[in-house]
């Protein structure tokens, strides 16, 4: 009985035109060998498996072939080509770096150099494999060898790791850069192979095998072998899955229709389903993620290439990619990549897992409700208060005849004297303005020409607010004709809604105030000092004379506008805080000491309390 050989020894390439998927190096070879443009040293790197020191070896067979053909290839049948084969030949040297790094193999070496080859052979070859395993030492005494060796002498080396090898031997060398094994070149080897030994293998399967290799011939050879010794000689689509623990695609599509139609528990049952056959929750997280993946590139025709899948499952994809929206996809990698890099943290790895199918399932409405890219506008619901359009007292449009809120009552010749500086406020297209005008009897005016019922408080105010509108900005106009349209639908609504006038705001302002005296909320005061400015029916400006008492009455902002849409029974109540230093107020109360400059006033009273802290070197904490 035969000895059994492993496909990736019994199949390995001969001679140029069987090398897989590196016509780029095999021709630049063959036209050297060709030309006679041999360099002295050569550099193969790249991933495993790709054919480097296969390439290595034919290299080697070949420059010694004594009947090359016209295409550059090696005869197989000359003494040194046999010899090649069988292993005997003494002009060809291999040599594993791995185990071989010392100075003193490198020395041995460089000592072999010198004796020519036998009078059969034209060059002696030396061929490194895993060079970048040699030592720093090692490196730099090949360095003169490699720089100038004897004319009858070769070198090959390869690596898969280029960024280890020195500066110094990379500039000696000629570089060839393998590439990794394409999946269509790698299923016509495998299928090459299945027909000369004469096994039954679905094109799926080959595929599967292809794409679990990741470029690397060698790895697709012996899954093979591993597989059809399974399956005793046929290979088909489930039992490749099966065997190299791999994920059906059909699962990755059920889930991808439960989640977007929002079916939590039909996700769920299938991740059970899952993990019931042994499938670990980071394969089912990393399938998941190459599976949308594939769905994004689907959605593009000029990158559709990208798509390597099974061919049975192309159009299934390219149907499912179109039919889901790009945000959501790119979210769904997202959430994917963030589960995949926690998933070692995490100590229920099921729930783990879960969690992440439930975001997913859920995914589609918060795109929706967020209004991120592809996901559609932010939905304006009619239950929804538009918050952000009540502080803006300037989106008004303005009457002709300003109006006048007076915060006490007035004679009327201030009221005169107001209308005019409405007039002319009027007459200037400016930007929104704040008036004070102090009521009461003017300058030479007698007393009795008051007309009204109530006589004149003496240091009332006038506030006369003023609101232009810019005509040529779009988006002020935008904003207050939905202003506009929420204020009419408010009136509609409710028809109890009342206007702010003064004592009514500040009856329920002060009833505010109390609630927070009750509560012992250092803000009270801050509300007691402000001072109330009506702008308009539903807006007014509270004036403080620091920065603190605002940030105190902006921390209670939200809960007080609350309250106060509630007394008016008005929801388009609204009021901005604002600073504004007051003429004559009282002066600054005095600040407080810090602890340094406490300390500087103990020892200024008490200079013992120094000397003592001096005496124990003591370190003051300030």
């Amino acid at each position: 009985m035969d000895k059994f050989i492993v496909s990736a020894r019994k199949y390995r390439p001969q001679d140029f035109s069987t090398v897989v998927g590196q016509s780029h190096i095999t021709t630049t070879l063959k036209n050297a060998i060709k030309n006679n443009q041999l360099a002295h040293a050569f550099l193969f790197c790249g991933p495993r498996g790709v054919g480097k020191t296969t390439c290595a070896r034919i290299l080697a067979k070949t420059i010694n072939c004594e009947n090359r053909d016209q295409h550059g290839e090696a005869c197989n049948i000359c003494h040194s080509c046999v010899s090649f084969n069988e292993g005997t030949s003494l002009s060809i040297h291999e040599l594993d770096a791995a185990s071989n790094n010392s100075v003193d193999d490198i020395r041995t070496l460089v000592e072999q150099v010198r004796i020519a080859p036998p009078q059969s052979s034209r060059y002696k070859v030396y061929i490194i494999d895993e060079v970048h395993m040699l030592s720093s030492s090692a490196f730099n005494a090949f360095l003169k060898t490699l720089e100038e060796p004897p004319p009858y002498a070769i070198f090959i080396l390869a690596t898969t790791e280029k960024h280890k090898i020195l500066p110094t031997i990379l500039s000696r060398c000629q570089i060839f850069d393998f590439k990794r094994i394409t999946t269509i070149d790698t299923v016509e080897h495998l299928q090459e192979i299945c027909d000369k030994e004469e096994i039954k293998a679905e094109k799926a399967a080959l595929q599967v095998i292809a794409q679990k290799s990741e470029g690397c011939m060698r790895d697709a050879l012996s899954i093979l072998d591993k597989i059809v010794s399974f399956t005793n000689g046929a290979l088909s689509y489930r039992n490749t899955l099966e065997h190299l623990n791999i994920l059906d695609a059909d699962y990755y599509f059920r889930l991808l229709e439960a989640m977007q139609q929002q079916l939590l528990s039909d996700a769920l049952l299938i991740y059970d389903d899952i993990n019931r056959k042994g499938f670990e929750g980071d394969l089912v997280i990393n399938g998941l993620a190459e599976f949308i993946r594939n769905l994004l590139v689907c959605k593009d025709e000029k990158v559709a290439a990208l798509l390597e899948v099974v061919e049975s499952f192309r159009d299934r994809y390219i149907a499912a990619g179109r039919g889901t929206d790009a945000a959501w996809l790119i979210s769904a990698l997202n959430v994917l990549n963030e589960a995949e890099i926690n998933y070692k943290a995490a100590r229920n790895k099921r729930l783990h897992v879960e969690l992440a199918l439930i975001k997913l399932a859920y995914l589609g409405q918060a795109l929706q409700l967020t209004g991120e890219p592809g996901g559609g506008k932010k939905k304006v619901l009619d239950t929804v208060r538009p918050v952000s359009f009540r502080n803006i007292p300037a989106m008004e449009p303005v009457n002709p005849k300003a109006t006048v809120r007076i915060s006490a009552p007035a004679s009327n010749e201030t009221a005169v004297a107001a209308t005019q500086v409405m007039a002319k406020a009027s007459e200037q297209p400016a930007a929104p303005q704040h008036q004070e005008v102090l009521t009461g009897p003017a300058q030479g005016t007698p007393a009795n020409a008051a007309t009204s019922t109530a006589s004149p408080s003496k240091g009332a105010r006038l506030m006369v607010d003023t609101a232009v509108k810019t005509a040529g900005n779009a988006s002020l106009g935008s904003l207050s004709k939905i202003r506009q349209q929420f204020s009419s639908r408010q009136q509609s609504n409710g028809s109890e809604a009342r206007p702010l006038e003064p004592a009514a705001l500040a009856k329920a302002w002060a009833a505010y105030a109390q609630q927070l005296r009750e509560n012992k909320n250092p803000a009270v005061q801050s509300l007691e000092l402000a001072e109330l400015r009506i702008i308009d029916a539903q807006n007014f400006t509270a004036v403080t004379a620091n920065n603190l008492e605002q940030r105190f009455i902006e921390s209670e902002k939200r809960t007080l506008s609350e309250f106060l849409q509630k007394e008016f029974a008005n929801r388009a109540v609204s009021f901005t805080v604002i600073v504004e230093e007051r003429a004559g107020s009282e002066e600054p109360v005095e600040r407080p000491m810090n602890t340094r400059e406490q300390f500087q006033q103990i020892v200024g009273q008490y200079p013992l309390v120094k000397e003592l802290k001096d005496r124990l070197k003591l370190e003051l904490d300030y």
